[in-house]
């Protein structure tokens, strides 16, 4: 049997990073953005702490969370995996537009 693991779901919205080194949502052309789902995998490097912490996705993208939910480990395939935490995080303001729109959904 494989070894399990703690398995996370995380909302994420992707981010990039200004010239002052601030982070703010990446958006579309229309202003728009979205919101994505990932997942702690077997070889996931750091630790989660709290939403607004950014990682990783396996392709370097960015990704700020903003929210978290434990995923029963037979249900974690549903979800793509998650590279690494890394220890910046987000600007309140902009995890709260983020926020804003998972509540609207």
């Amino acid at each position: 049997m494989a070894q399990q693991y703690k398995v996370l779901r995380f909302i994420g919205v992707p981010v990039v990073q200004t010239a002052n080194g601030q982070y703010e949502i990446k958006r579309d052309q229309a202003g728009q953005f979205k919101l994505h789902e990932w997942r702690i995998g077997k070889h996931t490097k750091g630790h989660y702490q709290a939403p607004g912490q950014i990682f990783l996705t396996e392709n370097q993208m960015r990704v700020a969370i903003v929210a978290a939910f434990d995923v029963s480990f037979k249900k974690r395939h549903r979800y793509q995996p998650m590279a690494r935490f890394l220890s910046e995080s987000v600007p309140v303001d902009v995890l709260q537009t983020a926020q804003a729109q998972l509540d609207s959904n």
